[in-house]
């Protein structure tokens, strides 16, 4: 039980004193180290539960998938603030994951997002395939890009989202969200007029669901991943540097027609 004062702030995940530390109603020295993986310890300190088997095999299949995906924006934005100051480790890494938004990263919150309003119209009557035409059209209708689908290299699939549905249809682990991330894909085809792979966001968002995963945190899931991914960039941007290099570059990405123009 945590101890505090009225009015002090307190946490339900750990409280530490001078005999030790207890993280989420557990010894962590005695019990959670040499016990759990950092893959389970991770889905106890966000969820309060220690996962299941199922939980932890694709919680470490996901983190595996989005990890590292070569010199993208992030990995770019990493490097060249390492090469600038290369005294801040963490704000190198901090530059790269302020980068997670909704085209890179990111997405697989706004799948979530997609699936959990799916999901509610499949509850209220509407089957999968309708529910997924209507939120596609609507979507289509403002102009925005449809999460989970297209991607400038994976083509005409994302190899890791074929891995990850191929998996969790062995395993027995694809639920109701991963089936609506399947009637996506036709639905996606017919309103964009032209097919659109699946990418990598959308059956991790699924997955993540059908496991009992907070929506609100799906998120998290690619930017403990590709945080592994930068320190990499940057530990090898410590023995090969290239940020130089690619700021020395920016002067052939025109981004403005004409002249200068300027003073």
């Amino acid at each position: 039980m945590l101890i505090g004062k009225p009015g002090e702030g307190r946490t339900a995940i750990a409280r530490a004193d001078a005999a030790g530390v207890e993280v989420r109603g557990r010894d962590l020295v005695n019990d959670l180290m040499g016990r759990l993986t950092f893959t389970e310890y991770f889905f106890l300190l966000v969820t309060g539960r220690e996962p299941t088997s199922e939980q932890t095999y694709f919680l470490d299949l996901l983190l595996v998938a989005i990890a590292e995906h070569g010199l993208v924006p992030t990995a770019v934005a990493a490097r060249m603030t390492y090469a600038a100051a290369p005294d801040s480790l963490q704000g190198a890494v901090a530059a790269g994951i302020l980068g997670a938004g909704s085209v890179i990263l990111g997405t697989a919150e706004r799948c979530a997002t997609v699936l959990t309003d799916a999901d509610r119209r499949v509850a209220a009557g509407k089957s999968p395939a309708a529910a997924a035409a209507d939120i596609a059209r609507e979507i289509h209708g403002r102009g925005e890009r449809m999460p989970g689908f297209g991607h400038p290299q994976h083509k005409p699939v994302d190899p890791r989202a074929e891995r990850i549905l191929m998996l969790a249809a062995e395993r027995g682990a694809a639920g109701r969200h991963v089936a609506l991330a399947l009637a996506f894909a036709p639905a996606v085809t017919a309103t964009w007029g032209r097919p659109l792979p699946m990418n990598v966001s959308m059956p991790i968002a699924a997955v993540l669901l059908d496991l009992d995963f907070p929506p609100a945190l799906v998120k998290a899931i690619p930017i403990l991943a590709r945080t592994g991914g930068l320190l990499a960039h940057l530990a090898e941007e410590h023995e090969r540097p290239i940020g130089f290099l690619m700021a020395s570059k920016a002067e052939e990405a025109v981004a403005y027609d004409g002249d200068r123009g300027g003073e």
